[in-house]
């Protein structure tokens, strides 16, 4: 069951021309109302830039030895080595599926729980092409400089012929098995509540690609094995808390409706059934925001920020932000800051480093305690070289 159910909206729209993962959007319900103060108050912070002149980059890993692989939706895969941007891409990535104007293209990247011993990392990305693709999974070894030894170990099914919602974040869990998210394709909704379809679901693997036993659909008629959860739209934030095990997950709804969730197995998020975002065309997707049988949000987003990457902060450099949430707006171009209590009932939120002014696609908690962010831009910033690209940037304390 969720634990509760709150609207935040913000008073100010987004303009500009309607896209799938940051289009403008407008409220589900009038009675929306703005985000109230977060109860911890201001924290005082420094922004410092890592990296710059990265193209779209999607995902940050940290490395034991402190440098960080950071993914490139262009299909590349760079290293900061003590602080700087190694200027020669990691080579054997595998072939890309890009499209213009579209999603499509490399996505996540991460560590093996064990990667200490065997420098294991694995890649998420869109493969095939404009007539037939779908979300993959590989993993390879990383020797500091290549990846070898590259290996498929999963794609999404059925392959799709749209260049959006590809879902493709990926965590591990404490027993070494993984989730994967995979969106709905955009054009195939419906799909979300096929159990014969990836499209839509979050699935549950083993480090090796194969399904791991007691998942909640194996043996029933029609379903694929793998799939953990249902009912989902485009799940671009996914984090596992260490210390819990509990798993969070944010998702695109269309004009508003974007969600937090606490992800639990066998459940039914709803969408397209119920929802509470309207379709780009000023229409209901569903005149249902609730159904029997299928999970309410924790907090759902109305009009729309485009949640990115999420995080819960622990870390001894922010305490005030112990147990927050933070996810990335790519509409807004912040972070919204979610103030839970201990029940994880939302009390409050805020905009954080709106002055980046660029749209935020990652939000982590490193090892260090800090924050970083990756962030994306079509026009200059004075965080960025001017050029409208993509930067690495470190939230310290100030």
């Amino acid at each position: 069951m969720r634990l509760c159910t709150i609207i935040f909206a913000l008073c100010v729209f987004g303009a500009g021309a309607a896209h799938a993962d940051a289009g403008p959007e407008t409220p589900r319900d009038p009675a929306d109302v703005a985000p109230v103060p977060a109860p911890t108050g201001p924290v005082s912070y420094k922004l410092t830039t890592l990296a710059k002149g990265l193209d779209h980059p999607w995902s940050i890993a940290f490395l034991p030895d402190g440098s960080m692989l950071v993914t490139e939706r262009a299909g590349r895969l760079r290293v900061l080595r003590n602080g700087v941007l190694d200027p020669t891409p990691i080579t054997g990535v595998p072939p890309v599926y890009t499209q213009a104007g579209a999603q499509a293209g490399l996505f996540d990247i991460v560590l093996h729980p064990k990667f200490k011993e065997n420098n294991i990392v694995y890649l998420t990305f869109a493969f095939g092409d404009a007539a037939a693709n779908a979300t993959r999974v590989v993993r390879a070894h990383y020797d500091g400089h290549a990846l070898t030894d590259v290996q498929p170990i999963f794609t999404a099914s059925p392959m799709k012929d749209t260049g959006n919602h590809f879902g493709g974040r990926m965590a591990f869990l404490a027993d070494g098995t993984f989730l994967l998210t995979v969106g709905e394709g955009f054009e195939y909704r419906e799909k979300a509540q096929d159990l014969s379809s990836d499209l839509g679901k979050i699935v549950h693997l083993n480090d090796d690609g194969s399904v791991p036993p007691g998942n909640p659909f194996a043996g029933k008629p029609g379903a694929r094995p793998e799939i953990w959860t249902l009912g989902h739209r485009n799940e671009q934030g996914l984090y596992v808390e260490p210390k819990t095990g509990r798993v969070w997950e944010t998702e695109h709804g269309p004009r508003g409706g974007d969600e937090i969730n606490i992800i639990e197995p066998g459940k039914n998020y709803g969408w397209p059934v119920i929802t509470y975002g309207m379709d780009y065309s000023g229409a209901y997707v569903s005149p249902y925001t609730e159904r029997a049988g299928m999970e309410q949000p924790l907090l759902y987003w109305t009009p729309s920020i485009a949640p990115s990457g999420f995080t819960i902060y622990h870390g001894d450099k922010f305490p005030a932000w112990e147990g927050d949430g933070f996810s990335g707006s790519l509409v807004f171009k912040n972070v919204r800051h979610v103030n839970f209590d201990a029940n994880y009932a939302v009390v409050g939120q805020d905009e954080l480093f709106k002055e980046i002014g660029m749209r935020i696609r990652d939000v982590r908690t490193g090892p260090d305690g800090y924050l970083y962010l990756l962030t994306e831009a079509d026009t200059p910033t004075p965080f960025n070289h001017g050029t409208g690209e993509g930067t690495v940037v470190r939230v310290e304390p100030k």
